[in-house]
């Protein structure tokens, strides 16, 4: 596993990077992605470990993959990421593994999540046209989009418009894993 400060310090160069590369002050960075100025600081002068939402509403009004932020290294014609190297986000009874991710030519990230019975994320809306799709490994997923609930059980999938706010939530007394794909499509403009 990557050393949590070597990912802080890549997060806090790879936000500050694509900020500058688009040309937005950070006032401008928190208008898009409704992270506050304050917690864009922080994340840019590596003195805070964001949270998988921050994270996400950060990298949505960038136009670029979580992984993207999170990236140590370059990315070569074919990356293998080995276990060692893939990033957690660790909330107590919930952890979530970005596996491996991809902003060229569409916005692709591959999940790996873990919630303890009880527990649930809140996933903020993705741009229009984002679509979600999941396996349950292990456990039952109670899926809600749009105040709707999904019950999704062991070994079924789920495809979904992700463009509005969800909610993943494991109502069952056993442990839930589930396996993710985000896909958004990319901005003209950030083409």
């Amino acid at each position: 596993m990557e050393d949590p400060e070597l990912i802080t310090q890549a997060i806090a160069n790879n936000v500050r990077a694509q900020r500058a590369h688009r040309g937005l002050t950070l006032d401008a960075l928190a208008a898009r992605s409704g992270v506050s100025r304050g917690m864009l600081v922080q994340v840019e002068q590596g003195r805070t470990n964001p949270s998988v939402s921050t994270l996400t509403r950060i990298a949505s009004a960038l136009g670029v993959t979580v992984a993207r932020l999170v990236e140590v290294a370059d990315v070569p014609m074919v990356r293998v990421v080995q276990k060692s190297d893939v990033v957690t986000f660790d909330q107590g009874d919930v952890q979530a593994r970005l596996l491996v991710g991809a902003d060229m030519p569409l916005i692709l990230e591959l999940w790996d999540w873990r919630l303890a019975p009880g527990e649930h994320h809140d996933g903020d809306a993705h741009p229009p046209g984002t679509r979600e799709m999941l396996t349950v490994l292990q456990g039952e997923l109670t899926l809600i989009v749009a105040g709707k609930s999904h019950v999704v059980g062991e070994d079924a999938a789920v495809l979904f418009t992700a463009d509005r706010p969800h909610r993943y939530a494991n109502q069952g007394d056993a442990a839930l894993r589930f396996v993710m794909a985000v896909a958004e499509p990319r901005a003209a403009n950030d083409a």
